[in-house]
């Protein structure tokens, strides 16, 4: 199996059914709280989700943080109509490359799986720079993406493909003007699973980045084990230790004073 292309419709159609019914993204939900908690998130604020998609995100932080606004921006019109279907009326579309968004508005921001698909010569770092600008001082930024693992994978320009060592996300976090927190990778364990998933996708589907790979799992018990387990791999993470393996990074980091930015 190939998975969808990025930016197909069927990626996008795979991806709410992930989102909405996966072990894997109800405990990087899990990981999220963890690491936005450690960082003494306020009661109170206006959250900024790039890349949205169709809204999961928004509806599990309104529920976590029910005295917060939120705002969501995505390029991905079907995402922003599926968004809206379940009650979302502040989203937009917009590029993480230029956020219509006001300098200094932003309590916190949250953004999933974007960073590695931006353009290859720079776009991560001017998207970066953009959220350290619509933060205020001290406001809260989240990120999840891509760890560089085993078998490595070559940057894909046709699809914006790249993935991240743990030392290039702190640094570029840090030249944009944040003090990183916590920064560390996850999935170690049950990331074995995709090695040769990857290799067969890759023998028949060609070179480059293969979309998602994974299907929707039955809710059993082998389905709450996995969440579990993932979720020990997040406290450590969120407790300030590093793990030498895993196949996402997550970070926790804080927009400097303008005194303190390089």
């Amino acid at each position: 199996m190939t998975g969808p292309k990025i930016f197909a419709p069927d990626y996008y159609a795979r991806m709410r059914e992930l989102e909405s019914g996966s072990w894997w993204n109800a405990a990087m939900r899990d990981i999220a709280e963890r690491m936005l908690a450690s960082s003494e998130l306020p009661r109170s604020g206006l959250l900024l989700d790039i890349g949205c998609g169709s809204g999961q995100t928004l509806s599990w932080f309104r529920h976590r943080w029910p005295g917060w606004r939120t705002l969501g921006l995505d390029v991905a019109r079907d995402g922003l109509v599926a968004a809206h279907t379940i009650g979302h009326e502040r989203v937009f579309g917009a590029s993480a490359l230029d956020l219509p968004v006001p300098d200094g508005s932003i309590d916190a921001v949250i953004t999933l799986d974007v960073l590695q698909h931006l353009p290859l010569e720079g776009g991560d770092l001017r998207a970066l720079r953009e959220m350290r600008r619509v933060l205020r001082p001290g406001g809260r930024l989240f990120i999840r993406t891509n760890a560089q693992s085993w078998p490595p994978t070559d940057d894909d320009p046709a699809y914006m493909f790249h993935k991240y060592s743990t030392g290039e996300l702190r640094r570029k976090l840090e030249a944009s003007g944040f003090q990183v927190r916590r920064v560390g990778r996850v999935n170690a364990l049950l990331g074995l699973a995709e090695i040769p998933r990857e290799f067969r996708a890759k023998r028949t589907g060609g070179e480059g980045y293969v979309g998602l790979l994974a299907e929707l799992p039955k809710r059993n018990l082998l389905w709450h084990a996995k969440r579990a387990w993932l979720g020990v791999e997040g406290s450590a993470v969120a407790a300030g230790l590093s793990l030498p393996l895993g196949r996402t990074l997550v970070a926790i980091a804080e927009a400097r004073t303008e005194g303190a930015r390089r």
